[in-house]
Parts: structure tokens; sequence; C-alpha cells
């Protein structure tokens, strides 16, 4: 993610004069996305869940450990500043109790709040906006039917000229555009559904698609990979060395589903919540369309690519319960920690003991001579529950000085990834306080 600057604050200014005159194609017609409305009230909430939890609305929404789903809290920490989410529970005062359809809806796919205020862009209605009306309702539906919280809404902590929200408005006429989703009639309907599911639902480009200097998306890399909340959200294109082009379907819809990809991934972060809150909850059939549309996406192999190690030397010399091939005293400090913390459940050889979440082989994560995922899984640890099942890392970050963490984090690059980490104890300072 990169900071906004003054270039953003002129390009602002410049707007203002041409605003009234920009056209942004609002409602733009489409053929009805995939995703059918419901006929009955059971069915619209039925449909409005699963909607909601596969547009990860509670992650968003919720302070974990709270008690009280969608009542908003949660805080963003951007570059220019901490927005906090609002409560969408059906609460008249606080929440959306007393909101129209009309109002959701025009909250949701164009960013204008109730009182006509704009919304912030960290509320994802750049890719929302391609949602249809019934499916928007349909969520508000299932929000309404379930106890209201009463939690007043936390005022945000942004810097001049971020505090006003007037400027949005401009924000909008250059970044972006109201438009429905629309079919595609060269395309299978698969692939329909999991482009309707990618870019308006499941809303991926705004984690994984890398931001200008303005922060709106760059279309022109979709899905190439961004840096945001201090995790890296990595390169989902087709490319094979870069992206996800190498990994079969079933290993892209086992990872979808379950966090893990054996010899690719294991989810942490914000990728561990979505698979938590959001993609281990959806059907077969939309997780199928869902690697259908990913496996179209151009290739590209994005800003800072990682280069992955399959067969890492001294990970390769190394057994279950031994080192080996790790020459040296430059990691000896990381190479201690990583024997008194992490080596009964990791093991030196990166295959894991209690459960293969924890392998590390093969991963971006070890690969990524940066360290930030790395750093950001020893700092917070893991701790999410999919299928009936928690997948627990524990946090050093209380434990460690930032020193420690860097030495941890550069030995397991060399390690696992057969790389040198440039990981520095400012680097962990920085990580620490997001």
């Amino acid at each position: 993610m990169k900071r906004l600057g003054w270039a953003a604050l002129l390009l602002i200014l410049v707007l203002i004069a041409a605003y009234a005159a920009l056209s942004r194609g609002d409602n733009a017609a489409g053929t009805a996305p995939p995703i059918a409305g419901a006929a009955t009230t059971a069915e619209v909430l039925a449909r409005g869940e699963y909607l909601a939890k596969a547009a990860d609305c509670v992650a968003c929404h919720t302070v974990q450990g709270s008690g009280k789903p969608f009542a908003g809290g949660v805080a963003f920490r951007l570059p220019f500043g901490t927005i906090y989410s609002s409560n969408i529970t059906a609460d008249p005062d606080s929440g959306i109790g007393r909101w129209s359809d009309d109002e959701f809806v025009r909250a949701v796919r164009e960013g204008v709040r109730k009182d006509g205020q704009q919304l912030y862009p960290a509320f994802p209605y750049a890719s929302y906006t391609r949602l249809s009306r019934s499916d928007v309702l349909a969520i508000k539906a299932y929000l309404q039917s379930l106890p209201a919280m009463t939690q007043q809404n936390k005022a945000n902590d942004l810097a001049f000229p971020f505090n006003q929200r007037w400027a949005v408005g401009f924000w909008k006429a250059a970044f972006f555009k109201s438009q429905r989703f629309a079919a595609d009639t060269a395309k299978s309907p698969q692939w329909n559904s999991g482009a309707y599911l990618a870019t308006a639902l499941g809303h991926c480009a705004e984690c994984h698609t890398p931001r200008n200097f303005g922060y709106g998306l760059e279309h022109g890399h979709e899905l190439a990979g961004e840096e945001l909340q201090g995790w890296r959200a990595y390169n989902i294109t087709s490319d094979v060395a870069h992206g996800i082009g190498s990994w079969s379907n079933a290993e892209l819809a086992g990872y979808l589903k379950s966090g893990h990809a054996p010899g690719h991934a294991s989810a942490a972060g914000p990728m561990g919540e979505a698979v938590a809150h959001s993609l281990q909850f959806m059907n077969d059939e939309d997780v199928a369309s869902l690697v259908a549309y990913l496996r179209s996406v151009p290739a590209e192999a994005g800003k800072r690519p990682i280069e992955v190690d399959f067969k890492p030397a001294p990970a390769l010399a190394s057994t279950d319960a031994m080192p080996g091939g790790d020459s040296g005293d430059a990691h000896a400090q990381g190479l201690q920690l990583f024997e008194g913390a992490c080596a009964s459940c990791h093991q030196w050889n990166g295959k894991g003991q209690q459960t293969p979440y924890a392998s590390l082989l093969g991963s971006r994560g070890v690969n990524d001579v940066n360290g930030i995922n790395v750093t950001q899984a020893i700092l917070q640890g893991v701790n999410i529950r999919v299928a009936g099942n928690t997948v627990f890392m524990p946090a050093f970050g209380y434990a460690y000085s930032d020193a420690e963490i860097s030495s941890l984090a550069n030995y397991v690059i060399a390690h696992f990834g057969g790389k040198r980490g440039n990981v520095t104890p400012d680097d962990v300072a920085k990580r620490r306080n997001l």
C-alpha cells in the first residue's frame, strides 16, 4: 500500500473544479448475475446469510471477543489514519434498524450513508457496486433478522484533509464507477458465476490488487498482490512462477475451503480470517466457479515477485528432529530461538508435526526475503476455526524483542526458503504497531 502524499491532495483539489461535469455511468444495466434472488421470506433469509458469509461481513464489522456480532468498531489502520467499521445490526439508533431498502442499497453500492455523507473506500463499495439489488436486500434482511446490538459507532482518527468526508466525492470521481455485474456471454456460466463471486461479492481485488498513489485499485494489474494492514496479500493471478498458475484445481479449491494447500500455503492473518469467516462456508459449486475465474486472470509477476525454492538445501539436509545444512553462525540466534519455540511444531525439515498447517516448505511466506507475513505470524500468531477444528499458533510478540524476532524471521527464510532474509529490528517495530 502506497502512502498518500501531497500529490493525492493536489489531485483532490484539481478534481474539485471538474467534479460537477463528471459522470460515473451510474446504474449501468447488465445481465442479472448468475446467483438469483430468493422467492420466500425463509429463502431470502437463508440466501442473505449465505451472501453475508461469502462477502465476509462479520470479519470487518465484529470486534473479536466482544460478543457483539456485526456491531462494528474494528480498526483499519491506514497510512493516513484509522477508520472504524460501523454497526450494521438492526439497532434503530446505532445500527441500520431505521434504514430503508433504498438507503441500504445506496450505502452498499454507492458508498453513501443514510444521512447523505460519503463512506470511506475502506468499505469495499468499489467492488460491492457490482452486486444485484436482490442480493443486497437479502443481506439486509438477514442482518435485520439478527439480535440488535446497541453500540455507538467510533469516530475515525484521520489527519486533515482525509478527515473531510466531502473530499471522498472527488476520490470517487477519479477512481469509482457505479456499475452492476454484467455477464460475459462469451464465457461459460461457471466462469460468470466465479467472476461475480470474486469481483463483487468476495471483493478479492480489495486485498490482492495493487493500489495507486490515490488508494485506487490498479485495475491493469488485477490480483497481482499488495501489502495492507501489515500483511502481504499474495499474487493470485495465473502466473505459474509467482501466482497460482502451478496449483491444481483441487489444491486451489482445498485452500479456499480449508486455508491449506500442501506444499504451497497455510492461511494466516486477513486470509486466515477470510477462510474462517467466509470461504469455508461456500458450497462446492461456488468454489469451483471461483477457481475457474481465478484460472483466467492474466498472469503477472507483480510487485516484488517471490521466487519459491521448493527444495531448500538446509531443510532437505535436516530430519524431523535435527537441523542440518545451516552454514556459519550468521543465524545462530535465530536457530536457537527456532529450536526453543518452533521446532516441536514445524520440525527442522519443515514438514509440520501436529497439523499439516504447520508445514513450511513451498510457502511464499518463508520465501519472501522481506519476511512480511513470517514476521506478522511470529508477532500475532494464528488462531482460526476451520471445519470444526482450531488452527493455532501462539503469538510471540510479547515474549521476544524486535531484534530477536528479526533474527528468527531471517533464520526461517534462510532455512526453509534458501534465501538471505533482510528483516531488520526496525521492520519488526513498524509491523508490531500495525
